[in-house]
């Protein structure tokens, strides 16, 4: 799926499914995610994941 698809099928701009595509992006907002698990059918830890800071003080 193209991101312009995407756009259209979630209601997210295309400009912002690029950032997430690019790892860009400095928030997604709770319906986006949503959105995006309806059309993928996945769930959340499907798109996320989370990855600890690096403790640097040690």
């Amino acid at each position: 799926m193209n991101q312009k698809t995407l756009s259209q099928f979630t209601g997210i701009r295309q400009a912002n499914i690029s950032k997430m595509y690019y790892e860009e992006t400095k928030w997604i907002e709770i319906l986006q995610i949503n959105n995006l698990c309806k059309v993928f059918n996945c769930t959340v830890n499907d798109l996320l994941e989370y990855v600890p800071d690096i403790d640097t003080e040690k």
